[in-house]
Parts: structure tokens; C-alpha cells; sequence
């Protein structure tokens, strides 16, 4: 951090929001036909993941690698195929969960533009 710069982990109130945001998207991914069959029966630890990594990822501690190590992306989703289909339903259940967070428009900017990089990336499939 450079001077006085807050980080996004800092300007959304900490670890509660990005909780709050995984929720949400993990909600809609629950009732999604191209998501559902790529996540295990229990959730609930690919959300707690998830949501650590980003607040992680955002500035804030490191719990995420402190826990699971090194977040290889890509290697971690490799084993399932992703392709357009999945990473536009992805993205956009993201999107929504962004919209719903109420975090300031240059801080949900920041976090879609991030969300679109990230599922562009987990694309293996064409």
C-alpha cells in the first residue's frame, strides 16, 4: 500500500462483504443448469474458499493461503469444462451479486472488470 491508499478490502467494510457477495453468487449458481453440475454436492466450502480468496486477493488477510497455499486458478479448475456457456453464466452471476452488494460504483467497476478477466481465463473448452 502507498501512502494513504485504502484498499478495496478497506473501502467495502472488510471480510463481511466479499462473505456477503460469494453468498449471493453461490445462491444463483444453486439454481443455475450450466453452473450446478460443476460444483460438489456441498457448497459450503468452495463458498468459504472463495470468499476468502477474494478478500484476500482485495487487500485483506491472508487466511486464503495461509489455508489452501498458492491459488493456482487455473490448475484448480482445470478438471472441469468451461466454456463460453459456463463462463458467461459465471460472469453474470457474479455481476449480479456485484450489483446487489451496494459497493460504491468505482469499487463495483474495479471488481467487474477483475470478475471479467478471471472468467475469461478459466475458458478450456471452445
Amino acid at each position: 500500500m502507498e501512502g494513504d491508499e485504502v484498499t478495496v478490502y478497506e473501502a467495502v467494510g472488510g471480510q463481511a462483504f466479499f462473505d456477503d457477495l460469494v453468498h449471493r453468487f453461490y445462491l444463483a449458481v444453486a439454481g443455475d443448469p450450466v453452473l450446478r453440475p460443476l460444483y460438489p454436492e456441498d457448497m459450503g466450502p468452495g463458498e468459504r474458499h472463495l470468499a476468502l480468496f477474494l478478500g484476500q486477493y482485495w487487500g485483506g488477510p491472508t487466511t486464503y493461503s495461509d489455508q489452501r497455499g498458492h491459488p493456482r486458478l487455473r490448475m484448480r479448475h482445470a478438471p472441469f469444462a468451461v466454456g463460453r456457456a459456463e463462463r458467461d453464466a459465471w460472469y453474470g452471476h457474479m455481476a449480479e451479486s456485484v450489483a446487489a452488494s451496494g459497493a460504491p460504483p468505482e469499487v463495483a467497476d474495479r471488481l467487474l472488470e477483475y470478475f471479467a478477466m478471471a472468467a475469461d481465463h478459466m475458458v478450456n473448452e471452445t
